[in-house]
Order: C-alpha cells, then sequence, then structure tokens
C-alpha cells in the first residue's frame, strides 16, 4: 500500500515578497480593484502602525517556516507530491468554471514569471489519472486539464509554491484546482471528503509509494480579486479576520481538524478565507494529526494574514 509521508500547507502572492516589495505591489493591486469597480478602496487604517523594521522581524518568522517546508520535502524522498490551490482566472474563465479540477497531462513549465529557470517539472501522469478515474468512481466529478498552453502552468496558487519552495529537487507532482475565488465555491465538508477520498486513494497504491500533500492559499485576505459583488459581510478592503484565522490556527494545532468541515461557505466567504478550501482538502487526507507547528502573522502592508504549516505523517 501507498503511504502519506507528510503534509505542508502556505500562503502565497504577497507571502513570496519581500517586506520591502509590499507597499508597490498593494498600490498595484488598488488599481486593479478601482478598474473593476471605478473607484479607488479605503485604505485599511492598521496600516500605518506597520514599519518597515517590524514587518521584517515578524516576516522573519516566515522565512524560517518556508525553510523548515523546504527541509521536509527534501526529507521525505516522496514519490509524488500532491499540490492543491486554487485558480483565479488564469487556467480557467467564466465560460468554463469547474468547482474541482486535475491535471492529467504531461511534464509542464512554470509561468514565465517565474523566478527561476523554466526547466521542466515532471507530472505524475499515472497518478493523476487512476486519482481521476477512482473520484468518478466515488461521485467526484473532476474537470480534466490535459494539457496547458504551450505547456505553460498558469495559476499562481500552484506555479509560486513550485518555484519558491520545490525549485530543483525533481519530484512529480500532481496538480488539483479547487475552486475557491469564484462564487458560489465547493462547500468545506466537500473539500473536507475530497481529501478523505485521496487519502484512501494512496493507501491503495503500490507498495512502498510514498506521498506528500501540500495546501497553497489563505489565509483571510480582501484584495481586488474578492467575489465583492456576493459579499455581504463586515470587512472591507485590505482587511484581515486575525480573530477567525487563529481559531483555525488552533484547531490544526490540536489536531482537531476534523470540526473545520463543518465550517459553512458563507463563514468562509465573510472572513476572507475563502482560499481556506486547499487547507480544508490537505486536512482531510491527514484526519485528526496534529500539525508540526504552524505559523501566523498578519500584515496590513501585504493585504492578508500569512500562514505556514507543516505536518508529520499520519498513522
Amino acid at each position: 500500500m501507498g503511504k502519506i509521508v507528510g503534509a505542508l500547507a502556505s500562503s502565497h502572492a504577497f507571502a513570496f515578497l519581500e517586506p520591502k516589495e509590499w507597499d508597490e505591489r498593494r498600490s498595484q493591486n488598488r488599481v486593479s480593484y478601482q478598474r473593476r469597480y471605478g473607484r479607488e478602496p479605503a485604505m485599511a487604517p492598521e496600516i500605518e502602525s506597520e514599519t518597515l523594521g517590524d514587518n521584517e522581524q515578524r516576516y522573519g518568522r516566515l522565512r524560517q517556516a518556508f525553510d523548515a517546508l523546504r527541509k521536509q520535502l527534501a526529507d521525505a524522498h516522496a514519490d509524488v507530491l500532491v499540490l492543491i490551490g486554487d485558480d483565479q482566472n488564469e487556467l480557467f474563465t467564466s465560460e468554463n468554471m469547474p468547482q474541482l479540477a486535475i491535471y492529467t497531462g504531461g511534464d509542464f513549465v512554470l509561468s514565465k514569471r517565474a523566478q527561476h529557470p523554466r526547466a521542466p517539472f515532471r507530472s505524475h501522469a499515472e497518478f493523476a489519472q487512476a486519482l481521476l478515474e477512482r473520484g468518478v468512481r466515488e461521485n467526484f466529478d473532476f474537470a480534466t486539464l490535459g494539457r496547458f498552453k504551450d505547456d505553460e502552468l498558469l495559476s499562481h496558487a500552484h506555479w509560486q509554491f513550485l518555484d519558491y519552495l520545490l525549485p530543483e529537487l525533481g519530484l512529480p507532482v500532481v496538480l488539483l484546482v479547487v475552486n475557491a475565488i469564484h462564487y458560489p465555491a465547493i462547500s468545506p465538508r466537500r473539500c473536507y471528503a475530497l481529501g478523505e477520498l485521496i487519502r484512501r486513494f494512496i493507501a491503495d497504491r503500490p507498495d512502498g509509494e510514498r506521498a506528500l500533500i501540500a495546501a497553497s492559499g489563505g489565509l483571510s485576505h480582501f484584495t481586488a480579486g474578492y467575489p465583492w459583488k456576493n459579499y455581504r459581510g463586515p470587512f472591507a478592503y485590505g482587511s484581515i479576520s486575525e480573530e477567525f484565522d487563529r481559531k483555525l490556527l488552533k484547531k490544526i494545532e490540536t489536531g482537531e481538524g476534523r470540526t473545520l468541515a463543518d465550517l459553512t461557505s458563507e463563514e468562509l466567504l465573510e472572513h476572507g478565507d475563502i482560499e481556506f478550501r486547499g487547507w480544508l482538502t490537505l486536512l482531510g487526507t491527514i484526519g485528526g494529526v496534529p500539525s508540526r507547528f504552524t505559523v501566523y502573522e498578519p500584515f496590513y502592508r501585504a493585504i492578508g494574514g500569512m500562514a505556514v504549516a507543516s505536518w508529520p505523517a499520519p498513522n
């Protein structure tokens, strides 16, 4: 039988930028908001209390966590990495917006925006095809991505994670897309159930096959791309739902991830945690295993709460 040898999760986007770059990138995001909605968003008042020096110091905790993830990736000696993330009008458009999708094609290169050389990443197409077939048998109707245009991976949730944390290992990858940003989105309970499917599937794989599970996205952030037309909550552009974020991470730390399947889509939308769906899918693969560590820092100059987490192999 196959084995899950660990799991890891990380925010992306601003999380993979140095603090000195945040102001410029936030200005670009504000321009995007104004272009979409015809008005400039208000500035989050908490920005004024953040200095570059303070942010550099707190971001140091994230740097250390990223180093720990890189070490975990290298030390696991895995045969496959299952990487879960969302898509934001990069692979799909409003003309065709699946709730779940899986890439079953061959090797691919990262987006031209990536920092590292564009050597092809290995796709574990056999694993992906088998997971697709198992999912369909168990009533998970994946959309199928058979090839990327020019073999280029465009979804930043996926390529940023690979570019920043896995540039050189040569580890075969399976790419899963879980809708988060487009309303309506798949329910938290269904995400967790998808993770349970992945766990069962890996258990039935060939003896000795070792799989790592990774999720890219979150935590709470309200940016230009948020589904504002469907938002009725109390937060505004640039807000961070710090208390809600910390409650989620507390459950993860204590091995109570199963209880987070009881969240509703409305709660995720209200608190800016729509990308937490990737983490929920991951939690379904590892059950009640407490995390090795979680790191969380809210950065208003980066328009979001950043989080990194790691889990050991489940029993």
